[in-house]
């Protein structure tokens, strides 16, 4: 058994990535980043235990592509890693960012061979261009850009992390609580993508799949005797409503669960339960735009939606181009993208007696293609 473990950090929210989309879930072929990572050092066999940690949203969807354990991280890249130490049961952690995506085999073995050998083991590079500092030209053989990942002893670690000054890494903390560091030449390929301009500098990544997404969306709402009627986003002449938790608009409820089919992201109910109180009467495009946010900084670009409305009464023909400029709006594609229907069931079913309306929905989504960008 291995007396390493491994901690990937991924709590950030990638505010200097500046694309909408968080950069651990840029996808290469069809694993986001975070997955491509641990999964390349899980394959290594080095690891008694391997924690990722992220956000609570993000570690919701994560659980979805792998079972590692997830850790939720905390305001600073100090404290995420503090909430993960309390996981960890081996002598020795390696701490590494989802970010140092092309960290390979044989660095892996060159850290972890100098295990035990001080309190933590620091690649570095050396510094080839002149460095000025406050206007003082200083000499560069003095100054290593430092790198992840890092190997420490667990328990050196976690006292050196107990204080409120905030390290930028492992071992500046070990080293201010008394501890000793080991530097070892570090890898050029081990970037860290910081930047959208990064992604240039990384060798090992392939580009996202161009595979479409297709997910479908279904759901029915009651007619009530009295209240507003809101379908597809627009306000509809009538004199009654929808039986419904929120407004009730059962054409942005199916767009929404076709979204989120399409993202192997749940269905709605799962988002915005009908036993909160929070989304009591909420306006149901403001779902729509939680939900469009989310696909956004999970990596994935919306191409198309159609819906359906199957509907005895009211008559909505009418409506059908407004409805089709507000979700084009909210989704941010061209109204030619998004295509609204409507049709009767002859008088068939719930909604052929005029007791209610039924909407199905399809959504097609894509990966963000960060080759184009990058």
């Amino acid at each position: 058994m291995s007396d390493l473990s491994l901690i990937l950090l991924s709590a950030g929210n990638s505010s200097r990535f500046s694309m909408g989309v968080k950069k651990h879930w840029l996808r290469i072929n069809h694993q986001p980043l975070w997955q491509f990572v641990a999964q390349k050092l899980k394959k290594t066999g080095k690891f008694s235990q391997i924690i990722l940690v992220s956000s609570d949203e993000d570690i919701a969807f994560m659980k979805n592509y792998a079972s590692f354990t997830f850790v939720k991280g905390g305001k600073t890249r100090q404290e995420s890693l503090k909430n993960a130490l309390t996981s960890v049961k081996s002598k020795y952690v390696l701490v590494s960012d989802i970010a140092r995506a092309c960290v390979n085999e044989d660095f892996l073995e060159h850290i972890i061979a100098h295990k035990g050998q001080s309190d933590c083991i620091v690649p570095y590079l050396n510094v080839t261009d002149t460095i000025v500092y406050e206007n003082e030209t200083i000499d560069r053989d003095k100054v290593k850009r430092i790198q992840t990942p890092q190997l420490s002893s667990t328990d050196v670690l976690r006292d050196a992390l107990n204080t409120d000054i905030e390290f930028t890494d492992e071992s500046s903390a070990i080293v201010a609580n008394g501890g000793k560091r080991t530097f070892i030449l570090g890898d050029e390929d081990a970037h860290k993508i910081t930047y959208i301009k990064d992604l240039n500098t990384i060798p090992c990544l392939d580009a996202p799949s161009s595979d479409t997404l297709s997910g479908n969306g279904f759901d029915v709402h009651a007619f009530d005797t009295s209240g507003e009627m809101w379908l597809g986003g627009v306000k509809i002449e009538s004199d009654y409503g929808f039986l419904a938790h929120s407004d009730g608009d059962v054409a942005l409820h199916s767009l929404i669960d076709a979204l989120l089919g399409a993202a192997g992201m749940g269905d709605i109910g799962m988002l915005f339960p009908d036993n909160d109180d929070k989304y009591k009467g909420i306006d149901s495009k403001q779902l729509l735009k939680i939900v469009v946010t989310k696909l956004n900084s999970f990596g994935f670009v919306i191409i198309n939606a159609d819906i359906t409305i199957a509907a005895q009464k009211p008559r909505i023909a009418k409506y059908k181009t407004q409805m089709r400029e507000v979700i084009s709006l909210i989704l941010g594609i061209d109204m030619s993208r998004v295509n609204v229907k409507a049709t009767t069931t002859e008088k068939l079913g719930f909604v052929g007696r005029e007791e209610g309306i039924a909407v199905t929905s399809n959504a097609n989504l894509k990966y963000f293609n960060w080759k184009v960008v990058g």
